[in-house]
């Protein structure tokens, strides 16, 4: 063989090499590209409300088991809003299980305010990925599936079965999803321990973790009067009533934001207090009736209580200063969440040592080289609150630091490599969770 053929042979090999190494690492089902590679996958499937594609996001979950050796059924509680339910077998049965939760729905989106499309999962040069749901809450789904492939990777077993549910319909209220399921025999079967749902990102080093969340009270408050001229000036007009409302009402929120702002207390620890409508007016051809003070006006605002806050005070507050019947006034809530679980108790999950969850939680996370910081009440609403009310304890945790907050706001976006940490965080946590074998009869003791 002369040197030419032989450099040629090298060049072959060489050639061959590479390329063999490039295509395992694209294989690599572990490898950062093929986590993240998923990720985008899951980002891309259109599951925006109000026309989520469930079917499709079912069945690439499904996909995802099937990779896993996870087992894997479907349940419909609401006829074309798939929950799909994973199970990862304990190898004590007997023990309460884990369960995972995450929704599979995302928020709508304004197209032509977003940098990159809401639904392409583009990855810019600083590695930020951009897809609605990147934080709310696509991101934590995967995030519990890669974990566990890493974990079966490393030949862990569980002692405890882990559940992961994906289930539909979050974001408009979970009632279709989670609150069924949570009520259904079918958890009831599942004999879960502890539950695991979505938190906020951080924009600090330390992670955010919720034990609790504030309650909705949408409340729409309505004045009656006297039709007028719209020129005269006379008493108790509709609007005249509604604005003496608006105004207490705003003395109070301005009340609480300052307790906010002063540091005494976090945010989901203040009653809030937003008016998101306002209706009243005559209406005619090119708009409104300009000479006539209508004999109906109403205020909508978006109330949320905290699990500390005493309900019936509020609501004694709506009947004699917000809506009194002595300013021809009346109320009522379009939705009103008790701040109680279903046995009388505030619905917060114990953050002391009498929660062996929590403390495991906490130790996890320093493992994986994280911080947790102080433990909060959630400032909304989510799918958390149904497991309370059931009397388990149930943990807000996204593990997202160092990531500005952008849940149902433009441009969200999640960065690869904060992901992939999560990852990690997550895979200490379940390994944590699953293996411990402790007193496990806090559900019984709230």
């Amino acid at each position: 063989m002369n040197f030419k053929s032989l450099n040629h042979l090298l060049l072959s090999i060489t050639t061959l090499f590479l390329f063999l190494s490039i295509s395992a690492a694209e294989e690599d089902p572990l490898s950062s590209s093929s986590i993240v590679s998923r990720f985008q996958r899951y980002l891309q499937i259109n599951t925006v409300q109000p026309n989520p594609q469930y079917y499709e996001a079912a069945d690439f979950i499904i996909s995802q088991a099937k990779s896993l050796s996870l087992e894997y059924h479907t349940v419909e509680f609401v006829v074309g809003k798939p929950l799909v339910l994973l199970k990862w077998p304990g190898s004590n049965p007997n023990l309460p299980s884990i369960l995972l939760n995450s929704h599979t729905d995302v928020v709508p989106f304004e197209h032509h305010k977003w940098t990159h499309p809401p639904l392409g999962a583009h990855i810019d040069s600083h590695g930020n990925i951009y897809a609605r749901g990147s934080q709310d809450m696509k991101c934590v789904g995967m995030q519990y599936l890669e974990a566990i492939r890493r974990l079966k990777a490393s030949g862990f077993e569980p002692v405890r079965s882990v559940y992961l549910s994906f289930v539909p319909d979050e974001e408009i209220g979970g009632h279709g999803g989670a609150e069924k399921f949570a009520e259904s025999d079918e958890f009831k079967k599942l004999n879960v321990a502890i539950v695991l749902d979505e938190g906020l990102p951080s924009p600090g080093e330390n992670y955010r973790a919720f034990y609790g969340e504030r309650s909705p009270w949408w409340l729409v408050i309505k004045a009656v009067g006297a039709p007028g001229h719209g020129a005269k000036l006379y008493d108790n007009a509709a609007l005249e009533n509604l604005f003496k409302s608006i105004e207490s009402v705003r003395r109070f929120r301005a009340s609480q934001f300052d307790l906010l702002k002063a540091g005494l207390k976090a945010e989901g620890e203040v009653v809030s207090v937003n008016m998101v409508s306002l209706k009243a007016g005559t209406p005619s051809p090119t708009g409104f009736v300009m000479n006539l003070q209508p004999s109906e006006a109403e205020a909508g605002f978006d109330v949320r209580l905290p699990p500390t806050a005493d309900p019936e005070s509020l609501e004694r507050r709506i009947a004699e200063e917000w809506a009194p019947v002595s300013r021809n006034m009346t109320f009522e809530f379009k939705q009103k969440e008790s701040i109680y679980d279903k046995f009388g108790k505030p619905a917060l999950t114990a953050i002391d040592s009498s929660n062996p969850w929590w403390n495991l939680l906490e130790e996890a996370v320093r493992n994986a080289n994280g911080k947790l910081g102080n433990p909060e009440i959630f400032p909304a609403s989510t799918d958390a609150r149904y497991f309370r009310n059931q009397g388990l304890p149930a943990i807000g945790f996204s593990p997202m630091a160092n990531t500005p907050s952008l849940l149902h706001d433009h441009n969200e976006f999640l960065n690869q490599a904060e992901y992939l940490k999560g990852i990690e965080v997550y895979e200490s946590i379940i390994k944590s969770y699953a293996s411990y074998v402790g007193r496990d009869n806090f559900k019984d003791e709230l």
